[in-house]
Formats: structure tokens, C-alpha cells, sequence
């Protein structure tokens, strides 16, 4: 069996066609089968941005950061 190259502007007409002959139940499944794939982007995105700042020494200022900002609220609520 020959591998098969993909070619995204190829692909996505046929996709489209095939999604729009999809009774209802499978569209459904579908549908979930994307925000799946999309949840998953975004935590790998995430855990990366994470990681970034994790190493830049972000995360060991959290706290600190936390607290300026409560303090900055309190203060604005304490304003007439």
C-alpha cells in the first residue's frame, strides 16, 4: 500500500463534501471530535507558554504578583 501525500487545498473541498452528507448523529460526533483536537492544541499551547515562563523565573514571582495585585484592589475599593 503506497503512502498518500496530503495536500491541505486538495483536502479541504473534499472534507466540506463530506461534511455536508453526514447525517446528523455523525455531525454531532464530529463537532466533538473537533473541540477535542482543539482542547488538546490549546493545552499543548499552554503547557508550553507554561513552561516558558517557568523557566524565565515568572512562576517563583507569582505570589508576589498575586499580592500586589490584591492590594491594588483594596485599594480601589477603599476609594470614596
Amino acid at each position: 500500500m503506497e503512502a498518500t501525500v496530503l495536500e491541505p487545498h486538495k483536502l479541504r473541498p473534499k472534507i466540506i463534501q463530506r461534511i455536508e452528507a453526514m447525517d446528523d448523529q455523525s455531525l454531532l460526533l464530529l463537532h466533538r471530535l473537533l473541540l477535542h483536537v482543539e482542547k488538546e492544541q490549546i493545552w499543548h499551547e499552554l503547557s508550553a507558554e507554561m513552561e516558558a515562563d517557568r523557566c524565565s523565573g515568572k512562576i517563583d514571582r507569582l505570589p508576589e504578583i498575586i499580592r500586589q495585585a490584591r492590594a491594588d484592589l483594596h485599594k480601589d475599593d477603599c476609594l470614596p
